[in-house]
């Protein structure tokens, strides 16, 4: 397994591998490694000749007063985790490598510190994007200069983070890069809990409190297969739920449209997605679920 930190050196090993007609799947991964990874790794080990992962902790996805500096950096058992699940080359860039060693000043860029960002309109402006201002466009941006490095063939990324899947399939389409982007369903706790490397921040009680935004979620698929169809009483539903924990803050629950994610009414036979956001004690966790009407 090669440890590549130049962009250039990562991207001519691919452009050889592609070169002797092999396929390359790719993980782009900010560290601190879970199952769920490990999923998205074990799909690309399986489906494709190489598999390429990448460890960067992007600073442009975190926002004023997140976590970016506490955020787990687990670097050499996450190499360990890697190298059993099988991968060829890892890309572990430094952040003065992706992005220069300069801040951007008063709206000056000093050489060698770019100015170009990626930003979706409409999917990155609702949900997480109103909730998390730049976020997603942090996401789209180190995403597609991955992209370009790499090459892949296919990129693999979960379900739980659904908005940001929507994110990447339109930036892959409408940027013409030709990768597919394969979704892999979420990976969840025996409770539900969906794998997240923020999981680690919460104590014993907000972790036996969490589950409920899972419960929640399955409530609301089985009353619409039910055949409950007004969004608003399944929107009643998993609040109540939620909000039965009093460890637990929602910050919105909605059902939206799975493709465009805008805000449906009723179910009519649309592929429907249900998601919530919300904080349990301090740690913000999103989930969602299809609704199967």
């Amino acid at each position: 397994m090669q440890i590549i930190e130049s962009p250039r050196e990562m991207h001519s090993l691919c452009a050889q591998w592609r070169c002797e007609n092999q396929s390359i799947g790719f993980v782009p991964t900010m560290g601190a490694l879970h199952d769920g990874h490990l999923e998205l790794c074990r799909r690309a080990r399986r489906e494709q000749d190489k598999f390429v992962a990448s460890i960067f902790v992007n600073p442009l996805q975190f926002g004023a007063g997140e976590d970016l500096a506490k955020y787990p950096r687990p670097f050499e058992r996450d190499l360990e985790l890697l190298e059993k699940s099988g991968c060829d080359a890892i890309f572990a860039p430094s952040e003065d490598i992706m992005y220069g060693a300069a801040q951007l000043t008063h709206g000056h860029a000093p050489p060698g510190v770019p100015t170009t960002f990626v930003e979706v309109s409409v999917l990155g402006e609702i949900w997480e994007g109103v909730a998390r201002p730049g976020h997603l466009r942090g996401v789209a941006t180190v995403v597609a200069k991955l992209f370009n490095i790499v090459g892949p063939t296919a990129a693999y990324f979960g379900e739980k983070d659904y908005q940001q899947l929507k994110l990447i399939e339109h930036m892959a389409r409408d940027l013409n890069f030709f990768i597919e982007v394969v979704p892999v369903p979420t990976v969840r706790e025996t409770d539900g809990l969906a794998l997240s490397s923020r999981n680690a921040y919460l104590t014993s009680a907000e972790r036996a409190a969490a589950p409920a935004l899972f419960r929640a979620l399955n409530c609301a698929a089985k009353k619409a297969k039910a055949g409950e169809r007004d969004i608003t009483v399944l929107g009643q539903v998993m609040q109540r739920i939620c909000e039965a924990e009093p460890l637990i803050s929602v910050q919105y629950i909605t059902v939206v449209d799975a493709e465009t994610l805008a805000p449906l009414h009723h179910l009519d036979g649309t592929p429907a997605r249900a998601l919530i956001a919300a904080r349990v004690g301090k740690t913000r966790l999103i989930d969602n679920l299809m609704l199967d009407a």
